[in-house]
């Protein structure tokens, strides 16, 4: 059998219903609940007659079941703390007065400020269902938190949450890798890394120890040790709780960190579809018109494959560009060992305060010297068209590329 995948939310389906006078058990509408009325959120304000009115939304019901109720009647607190916040915001922005006086003694809100408090009110539920989203989908303990209070833009219209590479059709980025090591102790015994030909990359506090360039290699599903491996670090996922954020000064969304976090820590993976190098000529054009960079050549040991993070991500979808970054790329294998594929890691270069944005140079090279043109290594962007740079950093470039 074929099914379609329903693009409506839950919430439109039960308006739909009750519109209709459907019952439906499958998407929570009984006869018990039918006729039920919850406050979604506020709209509009009036006073007459000396009793404050709110225009209230029901959940599940359309906007045209909108009524105007008594505050006495409301019981929703953080509601009418979010509709008064919401209309001095506005007021302070446009630097109107608190109200507008009608005829008939009325008192009401102009237009504009309703308009602009059910937008944010529609927003602050949109960003709430992505939050919880992004949650579901993770595979990390830590918690992503999503915030915006700068504007009106609500999550991305065409972005999908993944925790690893999506490869396109006729890329395998699993290399079918059959052994492991054979350790009781990683750090003291012959482990991946010693036979990879490379040091082990973390000390016993499990930070990073290796340079800048040099790969990583982790033990991997086959290896004998077991999940408290000090060498099993990236493919735990990230153990810090994130905030998606809207920037203040034009950069869109951004991420910070809600926890301290140490230097030489892992943060986060890079991740997004898998794609050749010609395919990401052809779509580099298409995003240089758009202005975007999410195109991140795996060149470690060839440039025949890229990630492409603009459609197909995690969290590092998000993470803006520095030219004073406090986040550096790594190479990494563990499942795979096709130096052509390597996961990318970001890490930690200072410690990062909590609340601190989290960004990374989209022109780091994966070498000791950052400043070398001629370095080989990770370039996450293919772009043509210059754009500029608004880190803000003292030792800005001016350009992204």
């Amino acid at each position: 059998a074929w099914y379609v995948p329903c693009l409506a939310s839950l919430e439109t389906l039960q308006e739909l219903c009750r519109k209709e006078n459907l019952r439906c058990k499958s998407i929570g509408i009984t006869n018990r609940n039918l006729k039920s009325y919850e406050v979604e959120y506020l709209c509009d304000y009036k006073v007459e007659e000396g009793t404050e009115y709110y225009l209230v939304k029901w959940k599940g019901w359309p906007e045209s079941s909108n009524t105007w109720e008594p505050q006495k009647n409301l019981k929703c607190p953080l509601l009418l703390q979010n509709f008064l916040s919401d209309k001095n915001e506005y007021l302070s922005r446009v630097r109107e007065g608190k109200a507008l006086k009608v005829r008939n003694h009325v008192k009401a809100l102009k237009p504009a400020v309703a308009d602009y408090i059910v937008k944010k009110a529609k927003q602050r539920i949109a960003l709430q269902r992505w939050k919880e989203e992004l949650n579901r989908k993770k595979n990390h303990k830590a918690m992503i938190l999503v915030e915006n209070t700068v504007d009106l833009e609500g999550p991305p219209l065409d972005f999908y949450y993944i925790n690893e590479y999506k490869p396109a059709p006729g890329i395998n980025v699993i290399n079918g890798i059959t052994t492991g090591c054979e350790c009781t102790d990683c750090p003291a015994e012959k482990c991946c890394p010693k036979e990879a030909g490379f040091i082990l990359a973390y000390n016993k506090q499990k930070k990073l120890k290796i340079q800048p360039g040099l790969p990583i290699y982790e033990c991997n599903s086959f290896c004998r040790c077991g999940p408290d491996c000090p060498n099993r670090i990236v493919q735990k996922g990230t153990p810090y709780s994130l905030c998606i954020f809207r920037t203040n000064n034009g950069r869109g969304w951004g991420v910070k960190t809600l926890q301290k976090i140490k230097t030489n820590s892992f943060v986060m993976e890079y991740v997004g579809e898998v794609i050749t190098s010609e395919e990401a000529e052809r779509r580099g054009q298409l995003y240089d018109n758009q202005g975007n960079t999410y195109l991140f050549d795996l060149d470690y040991d060839s440039d025949e494959f890229t990630v492409d993070a603009a459609r197909y991500g995690n969290v590092s979808h998000f993470v803006n560009h520095s030219c004073d970054p406090n986040l550096q790329v790594f190479n990494v294998f563990i499942d795979n060992l096709d130096l052509r594929l390597p996961r990318i890691a970001l890490f930690s270069t200072r410690t990062i305060k909590a609340g601190e944005e989290l960004t990374f140079d989209y022109q780091m090279k994966g070498s000791i010297d950052l400043t070398s043109d001629s370095a080989d290594g990770l370039s996450p962007s293919r772009k043509r068209i210059r754009t500029v740079c608004k880190c803000g950093a003292v030792c800005c470039r001016g350009y992204l590329n």
